[in-house]
């Protein structure tokens, strides 16, 4: 029943406030057992409750009437000469009138405003700005490769330190076991896919709707996947290169690729600022916000904010370390891939790798370069291309890997 995310809200949010409270940092209580949109009373839910009410009052929603939704739980939705009231109820107390009403309208009423709430969620989560609290994360070991100061209060001489780390983890995909009796794969519900350029699989399955701002209804699917999950918009998804494909294949796929990721470890590079946070929080990169506790097998932890490669030349320059460097050219290509954040190159011309939307194709294009030069970057493996009657430079996204630093040396 909808109804009971009341509590489910009211659990999370106290869960946030006493980790915050403990820890004196951003981190929630939680323990990953919450999602974000289950906090009913965050800055995205009170967001979206104002433009729910909007949208109630235009007649824009499909649950109820703003007539029959103030009959119905005696709220005082609009002002005496016309319009809104200044005055809207608190989520607190608009909870608890939904909760009188009936099953059904309730679950009507959750429905809309929910997908309300996730459609500010997802777009602070693609801009990298969501702050989802704490989140555990189990690894095989870890191993300290760098450790940097980056502040020491002057008052208690607690430090900040930027901590660079080697983990090796195991891959704990979801197993097809799991997905059959979660699923009924093969039904409308329940769509096996294949990506025609990747060969990985995918089951579609519904995924809660969002509303935009101005009432407007926009419909997604989720893919689930071994490793991963995503939700697609039906236009997204229609454009892209997933296909339906048939039961059986869709099985062998699955169980293929589950074993080969459960197969061996991954080893990979990870950054965190650790210690006393708050004190330089804002002074940290914003486009990535994600606060995590590394547990290892033998016992080891730590906890940290997560910083990308992509920023360490910042957090160097803003923090005056001599002993922290950038992404080399080498990893230039994926990482402006990754995260869309343009990265500088230093070669003949002063350039910027950044990435761009070419023909429904993610591509790395090279601005900064200097005309004349363009025979000689072609030799190095550049390609040009005549868009809008602008010649422009990219790099093949395949070998950015040797192409990049054959222009940086």
């Amino acid at each position: 029943m909808k109804g009971e995310r009341r509590f489910i809200s009211t659990i999370a949010r106290r869960l946030d406030a006493l980790g915050a409270l403990t820890r004196g940092q951003r981190q929630t209580g939680g323990q990953n057992l919450f999602d974000p949109a289950d906090n009913l009373e965050s800055d995205y839910a009170r967001d979206a409750l104002t433009r729910w009410f909007q949208l109630l009052y235009d007649g824009r929603l499909e649950a109820t009437t703003f007539g029959n939704f103030v009959e119905r739980t005696g709220l005082r939705l609009e002002s005496p000469d016309g319009g809104l009231t200044d005055n809207l109820p608190t989520i607190q107390r608009w909870l608890n009138r939904i909760l009188a009403l009936p099953i059904a309208l309730q679950n009507a009423i959750f429905e809309e405003y929910l997908g309300l709430v996730e459609a500010r969620i997802e777009a602070a989560r693609e801009a990298g700005t969501l702050d989802q609290g704490l989140e555990t994360v189990r690894v095989d070991h870890f191993t300290v490769l760098a450790d940097e100061l980056l502040r020491t209060d002057p008052v208690t001489r607690a430090e900040t330190r930027l901590v660079s780390l080697e983990v090796t983890r195991h891959l704990r995909p979801l197993q097809l076991q799991r997905l059959v009796r979660m699923h009924e794969i093969g039904s409308r519900h329940a769509i096996p896919m294949r990506n025609m350029r990747s060969g990985k699989v995918a089951l579609s399955v519904p995924a809660r709707r969002l509303i935009a701002d101005d009432g407007a209804v926009i419909e997604r699917r989720r893919l689930l996947r071994p490793l991963k999950s995503a939700n697609w918009t039906l236009e997204a998804l229609a454009e892209s290169h997933w296909e339906e494909i048939g039961v059986s294949a869709f099985t062998s796929a699955w169980r293929a690729e589950e074993e080969e990721a459960a197969k061996s470890p991954v080893t990979e590079r990870v950054h965190f600022a650790t210690g006393l946070l708050l004190p330089v929080w804002k002074r940290l990169p914003g486009d990535h916000v994600r606060v995590t506790r590394l547990v290892a097998e033998d016992g080891q932890s730590i906890i940290g904010r997560e910083v990308l490669d992509i920023d360490l030349a910042a957090i160097a320059d803003t923090f005056g370390l001599s002993g922290v460097t950038g992404p080399s050219a080498e990893q230039i290509g994926a990482l402006v891939i990754a995260s869309g954040k343009p990265l500088g190159l230093a070669s003949h011309d002063p350039l910027t790798v950044k990435r761009s939307l070419v023909g429904g194709e993610q591509r790395l294009e090279l601005i900064g370069f200097s005309p004349d030069r363009l025979d000689w970057y072609k030799n190095k493996g550049c390609f040009t291309e005549i868009i809008r009657y602008r010649t422009r430079l990219f790099v093949p996204v395949s070998r950015a890997s040797s192409v990049l630093p054959a222009l940086a040396a």
